[in-house]
């Protein structure tokens, strides 16, 4: 069996202790092993803001731009063999594993284009220039400079390839140097990815390392300029971002947490293309990855008298799904990525059906069609209801992480809406679906402040509508509260958490010309 390697320093490295092993989380048959054992982490650090920083930052913007397109393009030739890998490795669908990887390779090629729109400088300005004095003799110009430190990202299990890919796109962007920690669950996919990266040697030397396994005291390690950047849940970001050396060192630390997304069907929606698309979107959302995504629906808001045939609707499409192993052609649905992912969300299926009652599934390991009785990491769509949306505390508290959501009554007021979105406490995304004007302002004026992102779905969205679930590059993908307080993608929103904003002062032709703002 073959074991994974780090790539550190420049070159491959062999760990002989502590490994891991990997299985096929379909049929639970062993297939790689990782470890990490021996890295100089200090080293590889050192390597990073030493070599691979200059060496970005040398290119300028649209050289770097170049370097990303490339990088795209290793993603897209790769893209069979990964998707291979995706499906024993992480017991993707193809459908799903294509999500994973075409949106890791989109993200790479659009802050492309946007990096060879910015020219060949490092400074980017911010706003307009002001007047500092009686005249503009001084003058003040707030503009973006790379950092001088490294990106170290510390990615989750269910995006092997969108997960570095995305975060990638913007540190290097900006010219700043990234180590890649992969989810252990699904490491052989990430690092066969990153691997391609290397072997075409797009990058400059010391741009990209990456860490099979523990990181052993590299967070020790880090300094003011460095950037840390976490997806995963909220209790390892909290255990993470108050480690000494990140709070004494004011190290940036950005999370993207957990989220229990809400769906609200709005009162005016009772039939029509709006409501098609509401079921079609939730389906969809509980359902792609096996509910294993960031922004994938868990709680479905839906007035008081329109619950019942809500309940029928999703029901219809959900029992479409078949759960099983992905190499068998019928299903439509793989199972979760490891066993202690099935153990958690059987685990928070308890805590669920305290406050409301299962509609369709159990808490229950399911057998998946295409692979041995008992064995694989299923758990087929789970759809629970509860009758008091205020007294199911446990809805709004806890999350499985699986394709597991529960139906929610309201009164059908946008303030009552508003209300029991909040209750999740801060979310990546609220989808909310609705022809109505008058109750999508209500609804966004009250529950605006809890989301990172608000979809609207109506009649005339329909059509082109990709479902609240995809994090594109142009907006914005973070959330405020339990979704960690982070911001990632949004076009160059995305890159100044690895900048430094600073404040220029001074004769204003200066000012101009240091901050590419001159005319002509």
């Amino acid at each position: 069996m073959d074991t994974l390697r780090s790539y550190v320093r420049g070159r491959w490295h062999d760990a002989a202790d502590s490994t891991v092993e990997l299985v096929n989380p379909s049929t639970e048959e062993p297939v790689v092993r990782l470890a990490s054992g021996g890295v100089d982490f200090g080293g590889v650090l050192e390597h990073a803001r030493k070599e691979g920083g200059p060496a970005l930052r040398e290119l300028g913007f649209a050289g770097r731009g170049e370097l990303l397109r490339a990088m795209s393009k290793v993603i897209r030739e790769g893209r069979d063999e990964l998707l291979e890998l995706s499906r024993i490795n992480a017991g993707t669908t193809k459908g799903d594993g294509s999500f994973d990887i075409d949106g890791g390779g989109y993200s790479l090629n659009y802050y492309g284009k946007l990096a060879g729109s910015l020219g060949d400088g490092n400074v980017l300005p911010e706003g307009e220039g002001v007047q500092l004095a009686k005249t503009e003799a001084f003058w003040g110009q707030h503009v973006l400079v790379p950092r001088a430190g490294v990106a170290i990202f510390i990615n989750a299990h269910n995006f092997p390839v969108w997960g570095w890919a995305e975060k990638a796109a913007c540190a290097l962007l900006a010219g700043v140097p990234i180590i890649v920690k992969p989810a252990t669950a699904t490491a052989w996919t990430a690092v066969r990815s990153l691997e391609m990266i290397v072997e075409s040697g797009v990058l400059p030397e010391g741009a990209l390392q990456f860490i099979c396994g523990s990181t052993g005291d590299l967070l020790d390690r880090v300094g003011p300029q460095d950037v840390v950047a976490f997806t995963g849940s909220a209790d390892t970001a909290r255990k993470l971002k108050t480690r000494p050396s990140i709070t004494e060192r004011n190290t940036r630390f950005n999370v993207e947490a957990d989220s229990l997304n809400a769906a609200v069907l709005a009162p005016d929606v009772r039939d029509g293309p709006a409501f098609d698309l509401f079921i079609r979107d939730v389906a969809r959302e509980m359902t792609q990855k096996a509910g294993q995504k960031c922004t994938a629906v868990r709680r479905i808001l839906v007035p008081e008298d329109a619950v019942d045939r809500v309940e029928d609707a999703l029901v219809g499409k959900l029992e479409k799904v078949v759960t099983g192993n992905p190499e068998d052609e019928s299903v439509t649905m793989g199972p979760l990525a490891s066993e202690q992912e099935l153990e958690s969300s059987l685990e928070r299926l308890g805590f669920l059906s305290k406050d409301a009652r299962f509609v369709l599934g159990a808490r229950e390991r399911a057998d998946g069609v295409g692979s041995p009785a008992g064995k694989g990491y299923f758990l087929a769509p789970t759809l629970l209801r509860a009758e008091d949306a205020r007294k199911a505390e446990a809805v709004h508290e806890h999350e499985a992480f699986a394709p597991v959501a529960t139906l929610l009554p309201y009164d059908g007021t946008a303030a009552d809406a508003a209300e029991i979105v909040g209750l999740g406490g801060g979310m990546l995304v609220t989808s909310a679906y609705s022809n109505d004007s008058g109750w999508l302002d209500g609804f966004l004026g009250r529950a605006g402040s809890y989301s990172g992102r608000l979809y609207v779905g109506s009649d005339a969205a329909a059509e082109g509508a990709p479902g609240s679930g995809v994090a594109m590059p142009q907006s914005l993908h973070g959330g405020p509260g339990r979704a960690g307080g982070g911001q990632e993608l949004g076009g160059l929103a995305g890159a100044r958490l690895y900048m430094q904003r600073l404040a220029l002062q001074g004769a204003r032709g200066e000012m101009d010309r240091l901050a590419g703002t001159e005319e002509g």
